[in-house]
């Protein structure tokens, strides 16, 4: 079932990707682009709250497998509003390192939530992620293209994820508990060594 689902998310990132980014080859529409989608995957604490993302929501599986996502990429998208804007918004930061402590946690614990918690859980966290985003866009990035950026390099991070809870399934349930565990629970403890401004 998720492997079925797998292949055609993959196959539509891999397709938009280019897509997008070669429309306005060498002109600012394209930079802002590739600033958007940049900017996610250079950040350690967006990196691996977005693959605990796509781990919860493939432990949660049925429609928590896109629900959860989708509502991270829906609510980031309204937190980049917020910061390209500069709309106050307090604990950024703070809330931003907060969330690897928490979802590694959930990963790590095996938190037993329904889908309607998580969607709320990882909804709030993306709020301030998404502020983070828009916040920091360059001056000379177009706004759509810098959101379509890190939308897509979230939602590819969040396959990372769900593609990894599927390859550690298949190492057995004994086997992939210890390494679910282990894995939430260094996360968690990156997180804590943010919040508390270690690292």
């Amino acid at each position: 079932m998720t492997l079925r689902l797998a292949r055609p998310i993959a196959i539509l990132l891999t397709v938009l990707f280019p897509a997008t980014a070669s429309a306005h080859t060498g002109v600012s529409d394209a930079s802002g682009f590739l600033h958007g989608f940049a900017h996610p995957i250079s950040g350690l604490d967006h990196v691996l709250a977005m693959v605990m993302v796509g781990v919860i929501a493939y432990h949660l599986g049925r429609r928590a497998l896109w629900a959860v996502p989708f509502a991270f990429v829906s609510f980031m998208i309204f937190g980049g509003w917020l910061g390209m804007v500069r709309a106050p918004l307090p604990w950024v930061e703070t809330v931003v390192a907060l969330s690897v402590v928490v979802l590694g946690s959930i990963v790590a614990f095996r938190a037993p939530l329904s889908s309607v918690v998580a969607v709320a859980t990882v909804g709030l966290f993306a709020v301030f992620h998404g502020y983070a985003h828009g916040h920091e866009m360059p001056e000379d990035s177009g706004g759509f293209l810098y959101a379509t950026g890190f939308a897509i390099a979230t939602a590819s991070l969040h396959m990372m994820g769900i593609l990894a809870g599927a390859a550690i399934e298949r190492l057995g349930a004994q086997h992939a508990a210890i390494f679910f565990r282990t894995a939430g629970a260094f996360v968690a403890l990156i997180g804590f060594g943010m919040t508390a401004g270690l690292i």
